[in-house]
């Protein structure tokens, strides 16, 4: 869980008042935005390692889908560090799509979630070559 700043301020009629309350961005949220990031990114075949590309088709079957599988958040005060294991489209070049996979979450995160981003870790596990996947496998299922 992270707490979210919470200093919000209205002004009505000239008065300015701060909204008091607590926000809390569960971890699972900021590795789900993370993770739609990613995999719009061009030359993305999947986000996820074969283990939770496998777990992903299961919660697909049932309609359950998991945006963040693949993906790791870890919190140090108010700037997250990403994790994410990714599969690359043959043949784009591994180091643009890396780039563009940093860029795209590093912008996401900051944006939606509103927190500064230190690092983003990229691991290409595989490369998919097209023609080697039959059509039953959806590569932008997560």
């Amino acid at each position: 869980m992270v707490e979210a700043p919470n200093s919000p301020s209205s002004t009505s009629g000239g008065i300015t008042r701060v909204i008091a309350g607590s926000t809390t961005i569960d971890a699972s949220v900021i590795a789900t935005v993370a993770g739609i990031a990613a995999n719009g990114v061009d030359g993305v075949y999947a986000v996820g390692g074969a283990a939770s590309r496998a777990l992903g088709v299961i919660r697909d079957a049932v309609d359950l889908p998991d945006r963040g599988q693949g993906v790791t958040i870890e919190v140090d005060g108010s700037d997250v560090r990403v994790g994410i294991a990714l599969v690359a489209e043959y043949p784009m070049s591994l180091r643009r799509v890396i780039t563009d996979v940093r860029l795209a979450v590093c912008t996401a995160v900051e944006d939606i979630v509103g927190m500064g981003v230190s690092e983003v870790n990229v691991i290409v596990t595989d490369v998919n070559i097209p023609g080697d996947n039959d059509s039953a496998n959806d590569h932008h299922a997560a």
